[in-house]
């Protein structure tokens, strides 16, 4: 058979991810800070978006009223015999506006004024103060310390090589070939610097950190092990494993001491720092804005959306009245406003939607989890994305687009949406209704909490307490769950004394 050309017509449904589309989504799944940061970046680069400032409309509208209050005449005799000035002027407008009227009328004046006296300025408790960095700390230390200038030389790149909680990785070969000196001069300036306030700072690892801290204490010193300061040197030298794990028998079997002194070097190892600077380092705290209210209105639950902080946008009427100005522009000036306004009222209307989504959605969580919202985290119940999805009619990957970075805020406290959808746990009793995983969490997060120190309960305990509560759930499930609340073994957490 020979192959020919032809003309064939099928129909047939395609999903085609238009820009639009690919952006809505992206707008969908951004959080608070993102969404405010992408609405700037829509104002600066798309002239005719505007930013609807609340508060001067507000201010104007209150001028307006106490005007028309108190003058004389009526309100309406005012709006009448105005009516035809200003018409006439706002067609003179139109004809005559141009780029250099709009521009010299929106012109302002820069404030350069200094502020008139002490009373302007912010008072001391206000004024933000740099914490001491832990570099900063050592550089001050090294800078009043008698080493030459090529040994400060080399401190400086020791100090600059610490990691945030005061240990040194990087290798001593790796230092001196960097700062072209021997190995040996290295240490010489690293011995040094360990003798700088935090103790312990610069240690290599965890032992050799515990070390310095025992000689800024007067303790270690070369003896019998038998003595305080040799016993807690020989512990923290060769028994370091042991002593994580708690094994003091083993330890005091090992150096022929007894429990009361292992258990005294114990407490002695147990009040030094392994993080020298950890005071030091600061981390920054970032507050976290609710994208939703649920409050209890007239003995029901309402979805309330927080939009504050958000510039609220609108198209610009200064570029309304140039498009519908009587002088038509340019086809290149026409092509490129027809463009903006598009993106513009594109972005307004993807914004509504996104905020009635948000609000649709956690409404189904409100609904399917009302009896959190009135008693708490024992009132949470299994949830899935799929039930919300069916309930609400979208898809579930909409659905994890929305809950992904948002937060609500009621009266239980402040919650990521995806809190709210966990696995659940079968009851002894088919009748009663499946457990969350999350309240099973909690559960077990008491128990250890009211548990006797000295005997803590092991996992099989907690199974048959769980049991007691009409609760079905394996050993494993139990020591996963206690991984993820960060809740040691029963071996880590018993306490001697």
């Amino acid at each position: 058979m020979k192959p020919r050309l032809g003309l064939d017509i099928r129909l047939s449904q395609k999903l085609i991810m238009t820009p639009q589309l690919q952006q809505a989504i992206k707008l969908l799944q951004l959080s608070r800070l993102e969404l405010q940061q992408t609405l700037t970046q829509h104002l600066m680069e798309n002239p005719m978006l505007e930013e609807l400032q609340a508060d001067a409309e507000e201010g104007a509208t209150t001028a307006e009223e106490e005007l028309s209050h108190d003058t004389k005449e009526p309100k309406e005799t005012q709006q009448a015999d105005e009516s035809e000035p200003a018409q006439a002027s706002e067609e003179g407008s139109r004809d005559e506006l141009g780029w250099e009227d709009y521009f010299d009328a929106d012109r302002r004046a820069g404030d350069t004024e200094m502020p008139s006296s002490q009373d302007d300025l912010p008072s001391y408790d206000q004024t933000a103060v740099k914490p001491m960095s832990l570099e900063d700390h050592l550089l001050w230390q090294l800078g009043l310390s008698g080493l030459s200038e090529a040994d400060k030389a080399i401190g400086r790149l020791i100090i600059g090589n610490l990691d945030e909680d005061g240990y040194l990785r990087i290798p001593v070969t790796d230092l001196a070939a960097d700062a072209k000196v021997t190995p040996e001069a290295v240490e010489s300036v690293l011995d040094h610097i360990q003798t700088f306030d935090p103790p312990g700072v610069a240690a290599r690892d965890l032992r050799e950190c515990l070390l310095i801290q025992l000689r800024f204490l007067g303790r270690a010193f070369r003896g019998s092990h038998r003595a305080s300061g040799g016993l807690l040197e020989a512990i923290v030298t060769n028994h370091l494993q042991d002593l994580e794990k708690k094994h003091y028998g083993r330890i005091a079997k090992s150096l022929d001491v007894t429990m009361d002194e292992v258990l005294q070097a114990v407490q002695v190892i147990e009040g030094l720092e392994p993080k020298p600077g950890r005071p030091y380092f600061v981390s920054d705290n970032y507050v976290v804005v609710p994208d939703v209210f649920v409050v209890k209105d007239e003995g029901e639950w309402t979805v309330v959306l927080n939009d504050e902080g958000l510039p609220r946008l609108r198209i610009s009427p200064y570029y309304k009245q140039l498009m519908t100005n009587k002088r038509d522009p340019s086809d290149t000036t026409k092509a490129y406003l027809d463009d903006k306004l598009r993106g513009a009222q594109w972005i307004i209307r993807s914004i509504e939607q996104r905020n009635k989504t948000i609000v649709k959605v956690v409404s189904s969580i409100v609904k399917f989890q009302e009896h959190f919202f009135d008693h708490g985290v024992q009132g949470l119940k299994p949830l899935v994305l799929k039930q919300v999805a069916e309930d609400i009619g979208m898809h579930e990957s909409t659905i994890s687009r929305v809950t992904a970075n948002k937060y609500l805020y009621c009266p239980q406290g402040m919650y990521e949406l995806k809190y709210f959808f966990n696995t659940g746990l079968q009851r002894s009793d088919e009748q009663e209704d499946m457990l969350s995983s999350v309240t099973v969490r909690e559960m077990i997060r008491k128990m250890v909490a009211e548990e006797d120190p000295r005997r803590p309960l092991k996992d099989q305990e907690i199974v048959a307490r769980l049991r007691g509560h009409n609760i079905v759930i394996a050993r494993r499930t139990v020591a996963k769950y206690r991984t993820e609340v960060s809740i040691p073994s029963a071996s880590q957490r018993k306490r001697f004394f």
